[in-house]
């Protein structure tokens, strides 16, 4: 077995319907392997010199590194935001069964 690159994409959402739809979109063009919505997060933050604080959703999807870009493209095509949080974070290391799983799954 060769190494597997994977990384996971994290975004985060003002709605719960448009974070199972991005979740359900990804998932069903096999772009991901998995995603998780974790929800009624607070992010504070500074937007255009004013200092926000919201409820938020979290989306955290797994990939392989070649799919990385085109994940992010696709948030960015159905998010809602002015300025979507999409950050990628490289995995270095995982349980060697689930990172085969992400690979077969995005195919």
């Amino acid at each position: 077995m060769g190494v597997i690159m994977i990384s996971v994409i994290y975004t985060t959402l003002d709605n719960e319907q448009d974070a199972r739809k991005i979740a359900n979109f990804l998932i069903e063009e096999q772009i991901v392997a998995c995603v998780n919505i974790i929800p009624n997060v607070i992010s504070i933050y500074r937007w255009k010199g004013k200092i926000e604080e919201e409820k938020e959703f979290i989306l955290i999807a797994k990939t392989v590194d070649e799919n990385v870009i085109k994940t992010i493209k696709r948030i960015k095509e159905l998010h809602n935001y002015e300025l979507p949080d999409i950050i990628a974070i490289p995995v270095n290391n995982g349980y060697d069964e689930y990172l085969e799983y992400i690979k077969r799954e995005t195919e």
